[in-house]
């Protein structure tokens, strides 16, 4: 959202030279830093000509409403209070939330670990079993090469979207 001084003057419904001067306040006491939230736009005046005119973004508008006297700024600051804390109380819910996913995924990532560190022990020593006994007939070797690839299916499933 991006207002004129003009606009802000009809917003909070006083002088010019009051909005001008709580913006330059703004701007000398450091609140904002000038050149991150005021903009040039082209605009056409009347006689038809372009005009570069500042613009200032929502952060100055709500500076400004929180400094103007007026039954509007009052009116503004009624409106906006609230607004700012119900959006301050759910971006905290929010953080709080993204904080307990990403403890419970690195959790997760850890266990998941864990097991994959289990299961190439297991698929090792199945391995070494086919490997030392020469003895073992076709029908055993083929159920621990199919256990093999199910461990290797099982590893593989374990690490989905955790890399």
């Amino acid at each position: 959202m991006w207002l004129t001084q003009a606009q802000m003057v009809i917003l909070f419904n006083r002088d010019k030279s009051v909005i001008s001067r709580h913006i330059s306040n703004i701007f000398k006491e450091e609140e904002l830093i000038m050149d991150s939230v005021v903009a040039n736009f082209a605009t056409t005046a009347a006689d038809g000509k372009m005009y570069q005119v500042e613009h200032y973004n929502l952060d100055v508008i709500i500076s400004v409403g929180y400094r103007v006297k007026s039954k509007s700024g009052t009116k503004f600051r009624q409106w906006a209070t609230p607004v700012l804390k119900e959006y301050m109380l759910k971006g905290f819910a929010i953080n709080q939330r993204i904080e307990r996913i990403e403890s419970f995924a690195i959790d997760t990532a850890m266990r998941v670990t864990e097991i994959e560190k289990k299961v190439d022990f297991m698929k090792q020593y199945v391995e070494d079993i086919l490997a030392d006994n020469n003895d073992i007939n076709e029908d055993t070797r083929m159920h621990i090469e199919l256990i093999c690839e199910d461990i290797e299916k099982l590893k593989a499933g374990l690490s989905f979207g955790l890399n």
